[in-house]
């Protein structure tokens, strides 16, 4: 973790003469304040079964998250940003979630390349667009993008071609990470959550436990040293349709490990994935639809545990005006774990001005998986959640 620490304070310091010396610079940032009625099961925050981020049947007013992003346009071809987060899991912790650079040179043709280099997300949602990778739809994203927030983040660089034509832009490229290889550890572990916590550099993830006492880790470290990558392509046209679709591999050694400082073992995870979305746009309702397949593996004692995961959903949102009514519908599974389940998510989200958003959202979930029994649970969970949301934007 400290190779880790030691890489993203020289990606820092590379990112200190643009910001210093760009003549656009950028500040945007937020914070929010919610009233949540809670599920009852206890959160997995906390070491809990519960797979919504609140847990207990607790009804409070509390923090959400605040975050800093700034960026900078260098020149024409060189632009670079960080985000910092401050997040509210089991206590307050600022993280730093993205810092890169990208270079992408001016091109008069209809090709245009660029390279980036930092930390990053992986380029997969369509749903989290928003300041500090949240949604402009929902306060809770799909459980695919909860787990993109918690695990899939990598340092490493990224490569891009683009083809602008009349009809639309044609893009391709991929990339080469590292950190990235106990993703999927909380997927074969805990199971799908729906959560709009995001984890950075400085954040730490719970493994379930009966007592809720398990170790946290660090979800972006190398355990082996092994170099992941990924590669996608995407459409985007003229009349409203963005389509995606991205391969991941993390490359990891499954049978690598890190202790944990009780003496017990943190395992890489060799996780693989197709990822395929598409947006469009229909008047004033926008569709946008992803869904996900793969696998992750480990070697613990010369055996091999393997976890396949799978999740889709389907999102219908108002676009015009003041107000945005959202609905979301979605299904998700790991297997041998015996997880399956379905959730629904309505928002209703109000911009009375440019720095006041305020959301009302419901999220119902129901699922089962085998291993709540150990924590004393059934194995069946069915709870809802909703959240008051008043976030102020800058």
């Amino acid at each position: 973790m400290s190779r880790f620490r030691h890489a993203v304070a020289a990606i820092a310091v590379c990112l200190a003469t643009p910001f210093a010396s760009a003549q656009d610079v950028k500040v945007h940032a937020y914070a929010d304040l919610r009233l949540t009625d809670a599920a009852n099961d206890p959160s997995f925050v906390n070491g809990g079964p519960g797979r919504l981020r609140y847990g207990s049947g607790d009804t409070q007013a509390r923090f959400g998250a605040a975050a800093l992003v700034v960026t900078a346009q260098f020149t024409p071809a060189l632009f670079a940003l960080a985000d910092m987060q401050l997040q509210q899991t089991d206590h307050a912790s600022p993280q730093l979630t993205e810092a890169f650079l990208r270079y992408r040179p001016v091109s008069l043709s209809a090709w245009r390349a660029s390279i980036k280099g930092g930390l990053y997300f992986i380029p997969m949602s369509l749903e989290n667009e928003g300041i500090g990778w949240t949604s402009p739809w929902t306060i809770t994203p799909s459980a695919i993008n909860s787990w993109v927030g918690e695990e899939l983040r990598g340092l490493g660089v990224e490569g891009r071609e683009a083809w602008r034509g009349e009809s639309g832009t044609l893009d391709f490229g991929g990339g080469l990470f590292r950190h990235n290889d106990v993703a999927g550890n909380i997927l074969a572990m805990r199971g799908w959550s729906l959560s709009d916590l995001v984890y950075g550099v400085g954040g730490r993830l719970r493994e379930p436990s009966d007592d809720g006492t398990r170790e946290q880790y660090a979800p972006f470290q190398s355990i082996g040293g092994r170099t992941g990558w990924y590669a996608d392509t995407g459409w985007k046209s003229t009349n409203g349709l963005d389509v995606r679709v991205l391969r991941y591999d993390n490359g990891a050694d499954p049978r690598a490990y890190r202790l944990y400082a009780d003496g017990d073992k943190l395992f890489a995870w060799r996780t693989r994935f197709w990822s395929a979305g598409a947006s469009y746009v229909t008047g004033p309702v926008t569709w946008i639809a992803q869904g996900m397949d793969g696998d992750t593996e480990v070697q613990p004692h010369q055996r091999t545990l393997l976890t396949h995961f799978q999740s889709a959903f389907l999102l219908a949102g108002w676009n015009r005006g003041a107000w945005r009514p959202t609905l979301r519908v979605e299904r998700f599974r790991t297997w041998p774990s015996g997880e399956r389940g379905r959730a629904l998510t309505a928002a209703l989200n109000w911009r009375p001005s440019d720095w006041l958003r305020l959301t009302g959202e419901w999220l119902h979930v129901d699922a089962t998986r085998d291993d709540r029994a150990d924590a004393g649970f059934s194995p069946h969970e069915r709870g809802n959640q909703l959240q008051l949301l008043a976030r102020v934007l800058y």
